[in-house]
């Protein structure tokens, strides 16, 4: 009895602890990713004319190297499907930037940031998740 009760709480333990690692990493990610995305928000909410589209571009390539960087890590302990809303988005910010299109890019700013949010709210060690 005594041998079930430590091993039970060792791996209770284990459990907790890869949680904070895996929220603490996620939480890093989203916030690094969200806060340049916001910035390429500020950028797009200039007048048509005053954007640098390139420079824009740029920054997004930006984004998705550090996302895929971030990717395969995150592909271990996030639902793939939040995982591939996430690519999805980016890959649609990539193409209305290309088009030159700033409404839609900034829907889609919108939309990528409160995805990289909810994928982190949804992944904490929080009661709400639990119950």
């Amino acid at each position: 009895m005594h041998k079930e009760l430590i091993i039970s709480v060792i791996i209770v333990i284990a459990i907790i602890v890869g949680n904070i690692i895996t929220q603490n990493d996620t939480k890093q990610t989203v916030d690094e990713i969200s806060t340049q995305l916001s910035a390429i928000r500020e950028k797009l909410l200039q007048e048509d004319e005053e954007i640098e589209w390139e420079k824009t571009q740029k920054e997004l390539a930006n984004v998705r190297k550090i996302w895929n960087e971030k990717y395969e890590k995150m592909a271990y302990y996030i639902e793939h499907n939040q995982l591939e809303k996430v690519e999805t988005n980016l890959t649609s910010l990539e193409s209305y930037t290309e088009k030159q299109d700033s409404q839609e890019a900034l829907n889609q700013l919108d939309s990528g940031i409160f995805i990289l949010k909810h994928i982190q709210d949804k992944n904490a060690l929080d009661l709400k998740n639990i119950f």
